[in-house]
């Protein structure tokens, strides 16, 4: 009996599910097991094109796209559909591995520590290297500070290799503020003592001189700006220093025993900053989304957004009797004593949250004041003409309060154009002298440059 002849022999061998022993599969099989221990390698790498490690799993995943585009199908079906996917797969990583490694983000992390790199090192690491002194102060401190709030305005879309990027950065960067604001509170004490006070003092000097050095150094390591010396190293000078210290005899002399504590918190101080070098591999410490300070402080916002909304409901229908500030007050309580320690990220999360609080409670503080309102006929006309532009004003941040959308909304351009009316606005009266206008025409623009900027903040996309 004839059974199809040789065409449908084929067809069924090509529909028949081939055995995972066959050496295609097999080759394949073990493709996927090295794309899987790249897979998690690609998916936190956060440095660039020119970093070693980039060019390692470059390389990697090249010859397995080539291995796999090697592998021999026979023509089969399941084996080229096999084959396709796996080289899917490594493309999709290559192509991942690119991305954030040429992303803008990942770009302007980088020019920003390199400025860092080059404030610090004309500052800092150069003057000690040469045998002078490092010139330390309150403006090296606010440029520090500047830098730190725009790496935390760096957009990171949510992808680990970014955050892990703009995390390593940031915590670098405010471990050499904390250094150098430390160095700056020492130099205005009226220490190192004399040596004639006593016999132990003359090796305190000593060891103070080799943490100045160390300090620069520690500075230098964490920039990335010391080709020699490693944090480990560095550890050890530390530890030999504290240990130097342990063994002096104070004893019977306090001002030396405080001098000696007063060095050893300094080293203490330096030597929380030198395991840097693998900060940032636990994803725990840069996705901040899972901190407990940050669940702390977005509960807090839920909480302000249902106020909010209550609020506005209210005072939609006229009803001022629904005005929880004593919450409000408990809710800015609550986010004095959220523990950021010291995260640039939850500063500034912290700061934005508190800035929702008050935005609601100043809101209803001027409502009050526009309900308590009873102007006499003396009042005068400049001043009367402040507190008309105040109820506008508060009619306006009840929208502000409420908007929800983005800058490229209609609504939002023409709520910006409406505060900026009101501004002009005041700036139009005249006190014609009368101290009270004044006043009242100061606070009322202060008023509105605060709505103009809490609609601001509102839309500028910021996240962790």
């Amino acid at each position: 009996m004839d059974n199809g002849g040789p065409q449908q022999q084929q067809h069924m061998e090509q529909q028949q599910p081939y055995h995972p022993q066959h050496p295609a599969m097999m080759r394949l099989y073990e493709v996927q097991k090295e794309v899987a221990s790249l897979g998690p390698q690609v998916c936190t790498f956060s440095g660039l094109q020119n970093d070693r490690d980039y060019k390692r799993l470059e390389r990697e995943l090249t010859r397995l796209l080539l291995e796999v585009d090697q592998v021999d199908t026979e023509g089969k079906p399941e084996l080229q559909g096999a084959r396709k996917r796996a080289a899917q797969e490594v493309e999709g990583l290559l192509r991942y591995l690119e991305e954030n490694a040429t992303h803008p983000s990942r770009l302007a992390i980088e020019d920003l520590s390199n400025e860092a790199r080059a404030l610090v090192d004309d500052r800092v690491v150069a003057p000690q290297r040469a045998g002078g002194v490092a010139e330390i102060n309150d403006e090296l401190v606010d440029a520090l500070q500047g830098l730190i709030l725009k790496l935390t305005q760096v957009k990171t879309e949510g992808r680990v290799p970014l955050r892990k990027a703009r995390y390593r950065a940031l915590t670098r960067l405010c471990a050499i503020q904390d250094v150098v604001e430390g160095r700056t509170q020492q130099q205005t004490l009226s220490l190192p003592l004399s040596g004639e006070t006593h016999e132990a003092v003359h090796r305190i000097n000593q060891v103070m001189v080799k943490v100045s050095v160390a300090r620069s150094q520690l500075v230098a390591l964490l920039m990335g700006l010391s080709g020699r010396d490693s944090c480990a190293h560095l550890s050890r000078l530390l530890t030999e220093m504290q240990v130097e210290l342990d063994a002096l005899d104070v004893s019977g002399n306090a001002a030396i025993r405080n001098y000696r504590k007063q060095v050893v918190e300094e080293i203490n101080g330096l030597l929380k900053h030198v395991d840097l070098e693998v900060e940032g591999d636990d994803t725990r410490r840069y996705d901040l989304a899972q901190n407990n300070s940050i669940r702390e402080i977005e509960a807090v916002r839920a909480h302000v957004v249902h106020l909010r909304e209550g609020i506005l409901r209210h005072c939609a229908v006229g009803d001022l009797s629904f005005r929880p500030k004593a919450e409000l007050q408990s809710l800015l309580t609550h986010l004095d004593q959220v523990d950021t320690a010291k995260n640039p990220c939850i500063r500034e999360a912290r700061r934005r949250a508190v800035v929702e609080v008050q935005a609601v409670i100043t809101f209803l503080d001027l409502r009050e004041a526009l309900a308590r309102r009873q102007p006499g006929p003396a009042e005068h006309p400049a001043h009367r003409a402040v507190w008309l532009v105040l109820g506008s004003l508060s009619d306006l941040q009840a929208q502000v309060l409420g908007f929800d959308g983005k800058r490229v909304d209609k609504s939002y351009m023409m709520l910006e154009e409406l505060l900026t009316k009101q501004l002009l606005a005041l700036d139009a009266v005249d006190p014609h002298g009368d101290e009270m206008t004044k006043v009242a025409r100061k606070q009322a623009v202060k008023f509105a440059q605060n709505i103009l900027n809490y609609l601001d903040m509102k839309t500028d996309e910021w996240e962790y």
